[in-house]
C-alpha cells in the first residue's frame, strides 16, 4: 500500500482519511485542530507535527480544505515544494473553478500532477466510504488518483480538464439547494391544504414530482427514510456550506455569462436563512424559515 498524506481532518476529511487508512494505506494526516488530529490517530492514521511532515515521502497528498485560498496557501507554501514530484495532487475541497484551474497550471509547471476532486454525499457518505467524486485533470491524472478516491466512494467519474470537477459540483449543489427549496415550500403548501404528508409523499415520490430532495432527503421528520429532519436539523449538511456552495455558483454564472435566477434565489433564501441563525443546521431545515409556522409532524 502507499503512502498518504491527508490535509484537513473535519467532517468530511476525517471519515475519509480512515477509510484510506482501513484500507491499508499508511496515512500521515495533518489539521490546525489537535482534536481533530488526536481523532485521525485513533482511526489508524499518524499525526504529523505539520503539512511539510505529512507530505515528506508521500505518494499522494489529498487536501480537504474548507476555501480556495486554504487550498492554495497549503500548496504554494507547503505541498508543492515538500512533496516529492512523482505524489499525485488530489485536492477534494469544493472551492471556485478558476482558483481549481490556476493550480493545477501552477502544479504543473512545479512537476506535479494534480486533479481537483470534490465530493458529493455528506458525512455519512465519507464515514461510509460510498461518496461520489467529480474529477477534474488529465487521463493520465485521473487514472493516478482513482485507486485512492474509490477507497473512499461508490463513484470516481472523470468529469474533464482541471476544473472541471469544481464545476461540477457547484453546478450539482445549486440543482439541490434549489430542489430542496422547491421540496420544502411544496410540503408547506400541502400541510396548509390539509393533506396528510406521509400520503403526499406517497403520491409525489412515485410521481412527475419526484426528487433526490423528497425521496432520499424529505425535509420533513417522519415521512420516507430517516434524515437530518428527524434529528433536529442536526448531523447533516450545513446550511453554511450549502450557502457558500451557492456563491461559488452565482459566481460562476456570472463569470460564464449564464443565466441562473432559480441559482440566485436558492442562495438569497439560504443567505437569509444562515443570517437568521440557521448556519449549523442542515440546509433541509431552511424548511421552518420557509413557513415560520410550520410545525412539522412527529415521527410515529
Amino acid at each position: 500500500m502507499s503512502k498518504v498524506a491527508f490535509i484537513g481532518l473535519g467532517n468530511m476529511g476525517g471519515g475519509m482519511a480512515a477509510n484510506l487508512a482501513k484500507a491499508g494505506h499508511e496515512v500521515r494526516a495533518f489539521d490546525l485542530s489537535q482534536d481533530a488530529l488526536d481523532r485521525a490517530a485513533g482511526r489508524g492514521a499518524t499525526a504529523a507535527a505539520d503539512a511539510a511532515e505529512a507530505c515528506a515521502e508521500a505518494e499522494a497528498v489529498i487536501t480537504m480544505l474548507p476555501a480556495g485560498k486554504h487550498v492554495a496557501d497549503v500548496c504554494r507554501k507547503t505541498v508543492f515544494t515538500a512533496a516529492p514530484k512523482t505524489a499525485i495532487l488530489i485536492d477534494c475541497s469544493t472551492i471556485d473553478v478558476e482558483t481549481a484551474r490556476t493550480l493545477g497550471n501552477e502544479a504543473a509547471f512545479a512537476g506535479f500532477t494534480m486533479v481537483d476532486a470534490p465530493v458529493s454525499g455528506g458525512i455519512a457518505a465519507a464515514e461510509g466510504g460510498t461518496l461520489t467524486f467529480m474529477v477534474g485533470g488529465s487521463a493520465e491524472g485521473f487514472e493516478r488518483a482513482r485507486p485512492f478516491l474509490e477507497q473512499m466512494g461508490k463513484a470516481v467519474i472523470h468529469a474533464g480538464e482541471p476544473g472541471a470537477g469544481q464545476a461540477a459540483k457547484i453546478c450539482n449543489n445549486m440543482l439541490l439547494g434549489a430542489t430542496m427549496i422547491a421540496t420544502c415550500e411544496t410540503f408547506a403548501l400541502a400541510q396548509k391544504l390539509g393533506l396528510n404528508l406521509q400520503t403526499f409523499y406517497d403520491i409525489s415520490s412515485k410521481a412527475s414530482g419526484q426528487s433526490w430532495s423528497m425521496t432520499s432527503y424529505c425535509p420533513v421528520p417522519g415521512v420516507g427514510p430517516e434524515t437530518p429532519a428527524d434529528r433536529g436539523y442536526e448531523g447533516g449538511f450545513a446550511a453554511a456550506l450549502m450557502l457558500k456552495d451557492l456563491k461559488l455558483a452565482k459566481e460562476a454564472a456570472e463569470t460564464s455569462g449564464a443565466y441562473t435566477p432559480m441559482g440566485g434565489e436558492a442562495e438569497e433564501l439560504y443567505e437569509r436563512f444562515v443570517q437568521r441563525g440557521g448556519g449549523t443546521k442542515d440546509f433541509s431545515g431552511i424548511i421552518k424559515m420557509i413557513d415560520d409556522s410550520w410545525v412539522p409532524p412527529e415521527r410515529k
